[in-house]
């Protein structure tokens, strides 16, 4: 049996080596996805996030996660909807652009609002609107696990995948 110790476990050995974890995390390439909502006050919100998957196809649940040190945390809690825009691989600029930590990140941007008033931004490879139904603790972060209740995907829009801290793209 393999035991696994996570960095907020005290009796984490001084060893440990945290950078060195999460470069070994970053050996597994991901999808880039913005997720959006539409804070109870009006606000939207976006963040770009690589955390995203599939949970169950009966019923259809995926999960993402956040950073309990988010500024946007208590806005994605109690938001009814969010979205998982998965970008496409001209889409690079849009990932960094909710990387940063600016105050309007739509200001200027074009979207169109979905379920729960969560942005749905255009030219991406697939996008889920999502009820958002439970969060659970998880280290430093919280999980967000939802129902999704429209999707839509483009197949043949190659999508924006990140490896080793740099974007990438499937070979042809």
């Amino acid at each position: 049996m393999t035991v696994t110790v996570l960095p907020s476990d005290p009796t984490l050995p001084a060893s440990f080596d945290s950078r060195a974890f999460r470069h070994a995390l970053g050996c597994f390439a991901t999808g880039v996805t913005v997720v959006t909502a539409q804070a109870a006050d009006g606000k939207l919100m976006g963040l770009t996030v690589n955390s995203f998957s599939s949970v169950s196809l009966e019923p259809p649940l995926v999960l993402w996660s956040l950073a309990a040190s988010s500024p946007n945390l208590e806005g994605f809690q109690r938001a009814s909807h969010y979205a998982i825009n998965v970008l496409a691989l001209d889409q690079e600029a849009t990932s960094n652009h909710f990387a940063t930590r600016q105050e309007d990140k739509f200001s200027g941007l074009e979207w169109t609002p979905g379920l729960g008033g969560a942005p749905l931004l255009p030219g991406c490879h697939a996008r889920f609107e999502v009820r958002n139904e439970f969060h659970y603790p998880g280290g430093d972060h919280l999980i967000f696990i939802g129902h999704v209740e429209r999707f839509s995907a483009q197949p043949d829009v190659s999508p924006l995948l990140f490896h080793c801290g740099r974007y990438r793209q499937l070979a042809p």
